[in-house]
This record gives structure tokens, sequence and C-alpha cells, in this order.
């Protein structure tokens, strides 16, 4: 049997346990110069360099379908959060339109709250400036007490007083009082319908009584507005509070704040005339009592209190020159005559400290100062 190799024909042999292939002399001797050649050669070519390089560039071919895959997965990621971020730069321009469209409402709110603040400014001016005309007839005041609504008035009148002089910033408190401001016109017609109520012998009675959070929340105003600051609001009140004092009772009350000798030492300062008149009247009017002498004690017969109110004699306003000298005086014979002793004239019969005559009354000893009947303020 033939057969036909590399163009060469070669001859096999059958019958015989293994083939034998039968090539030409020349053919084995090319192909065994070949194999030498290798062997020789081989060597050479397939060195460790080689090696560490096919090692290294088969890790390298895995490391590069290692990071294939990670590239994959990362771009399906960045598919992912790129999707999110679409979403929320659009739920992003929706929040951005709705608070548009809220800062808009909100100013819009802002623009009819004003509106409404000035008309409820005009109509508590308008409504107040009516009482405070109406209180200065004491049958009219009668009228309220008779009612029983005058407590919730009060109420709402510290809670108002309160709030407006809380919200006074400091710029505000430096600048001169706008007369002309129906906010301002608020507070002073509360202040004058209070003012004119404790003028009232019933009134003052029913302050004295159940009136105590208003009491306590004008000497507390009267303590936070700064010196100067809209003298016509303090006036009113220590209007109202010297009115209050007129009765025992009342000034008994008054007396028992531990703020009260402090208050009227600050307000002795205060650069406004009125304020430091009416002050001045509130002090007479806490001399007059035996029992409030004797819970004040030595704060009246402080040497500073005597130097505050002798300034005072010097004053260019007659009234107020004139109520300064009566109360040194007061003070003066105060502490000549040791009336804050057991041993001491009844000053519940009225102690003319200046003649020595004694009065029968409180009341007509505060008579004598032309105050009997209370103060009232028109608006």
């Amino acid at each position: 049997m033939s057969a036909s190799i590399g163009g060469k024909s070669l001859l096999l042999r059958h019958g015989a346990k293994d083939g034998f292939v039968t090539v030409r002399k020349r053919d084995l001797e090319k192909l065994t110069t070949e194999v030498m050649q290798l062997r020789e050669f081989l060597p050479r070519v397939l060195n460790g360099d080689l090696t560490e390089m096919l090692r290294k560039s088969r890790a390298a071919q895995t490391l590069k379908e290692h990071l294939v895959q990670e590239q994959e997965q990362l771009q399906q990621e960045c598919l992912h959060l790129q999707s999110r971020l679409d979403a929320a730069q659009t739920e992003c321009q929706k929040e951005r339109e709705e608070k548009l469209l809220l800062r808009e409402q909100l100013w819009q709110s802002g623009a009819e709250l004003l509106q409404q603040a000035d008309f409820c400014s005009g109509l508590g001016s308008a409504a107040c400036s009516l009482l405070w005309s109406c209180s200065a007839r004491e049958d009219t005041v009668t009228h309220w007490l008779a009612d029983g609504k005058l407590q919730s008035f009060l109420t709402v009148a510290a809670q108002t007083l309160e709030s407006f002089v809380r919200s006074l910033d400091e710029e505000v408190k430096t600048q001169t009082e706008d007369h002309n401001s129906q906010e301002h016109q608020f507070v002073l017609a509360l202040a004058g319908t209070i003012t004119n109520i404790a003028a009232v012998t019933c009134g003052r009675d029913y302050l004295s009584s159940s009136a105590h959070i208003l009491l306590d929340t004008l000497m507390k105003l009267l303590e936070l507005m700064n010196p100067g600051v809209f003298p016509r609001l303090k006036v009113l009140m220590l209007m109202a509070l010297y009115n209050v004092s007129i009765s025992v009772k009342g000034l008994k009350y008054i007396s028992e704040n531990p703020g009260l000798l402090p208050l009227i030492w600050t307000l002795l300062d205060d650069g406004d005339w009125e304020v430091c008149l009416y002050s001045l009247r509130l002090l007479q009017s806490v001399l007059l009592e035996e029992e409030v002498l004797l819970l004040l004690g030595s704060s009246l017969l402080d040497p500073d209190l005597q130097a505050r109110v002798s300034l005072l004699t010097s004053s260019v306003q007659p009234s107020l020159r004139l109520a300064a000298q009566q109360t040194l005086e007061d003070l003066q014979a105060l502490q000549q005559y040791g009336l804050l002793s057991n041993e001491q004239v009844s000053i519940e019969q009225g102690l003319d400290y200046k003649t020595g005559y004694i009065f029968k009354t409180r009341e007509e000893s505060q008579h004598k100062n032309g105050s009997s009947q209370g103060l009232r303020e028109l608006n």
C-alpha cells in the first residue's frame, strides 16, 4: 500500500504489529537536521524571561477580563446613578417651583397680615379712644363694673401693653414717639382708660382687689422702658398706679412689690418732667400710710433718695418743683421725728409734717395735695 505525504510517496507495510513508514534517506536526514537545530536553538529562545513574560501576559489577560467585568458593572451603576440624578433634578426643580409659589403666597399673606394689623390697630385705636372718653364719666365706670365684663378688658389691656413694650427694639426705643401712630394711640387709650377707671372710687377698689396682674404688669413695664422713651405712656401708667394708691388696700398691695422704690428712684432720673412729677406723687402717697412706712422701713430714709428728690426742687417746672419740695419736707420730717417707731402719730389719721396738723382721714390728707378724687386724663 502506498501513500503520499508532503508530496512524497511513502510505502506502508501491513501485517506487522506496528506500522512503519518508509521515507527517503534524504528526507530523513533533513528531518534529523531540523530536529537537531531545534534542540540547539530552542533553549536559547525559551528562557526564563520569556516564560515570565508569558506568565505576566496571562495574568494581564486575566486582569483585563476582570477589569472589563468591573467596568461593565460600574457602567451599570453609573447608569443607575444617572437615572437617580435625573429623578433628583426633576424633584429639585419641582420643589424649587413649589418654593417660589410658597414664597409668593407668603409674601401675599404677609401683605394681608400687615393690612389686617393696620386695620386692627386703627379699629383698636378708635374703639379705645371712645372708651377713654367715656371712662372720664364716673357713672360709665360704675355701669362697666355692674356689667361684670371689666375683668376681661383689663386682661386684654395688660397683655396688649406688655406686648407693645416688649416688641420695641433698641432702635425704636431711641426714636421719639409718634403721636400720630395708630398703634401708639391704641396703647395710650388703653392706659388712659385704666387711669380713668382707677380715678373712680369703685374702680380703684376693684383694681385693688381683682386686678393684681394688671398692677404688676404696669410696674414691670415701667421698669422695662428706657429713660426718656414714650414719656406719655409712662405718665398714664404712673397716674393709674397713683390712683390705685389712694385706696389703702391698693397702696398696700403696690408697696409689697419689692421693686416699687427702685422703680421710683429710676423714674426720678427719667429726664421727662411729667414722669418725675407723677413718680413724686406716687412716693407722696406711700408716705401717707403707716403700715407701708413700717413695711418699707429704712429704705425711705436712704440719703440717695432724698438727694434725688432734692435735685428736682430746682426744676423750672413749677408743679414739679412744688411736689419735690413737699416730698423732701415729708422725707426730712420722717427722718427727723422718727415716725417709723412704735410711738409715731398714726398716719392713718394723716399727719401734715409741715404744720403738725393732723387730718382725720387719709383721703383728707390726700385732698391737701389735690388728689382725693384721683387723677383723670382725657384723650
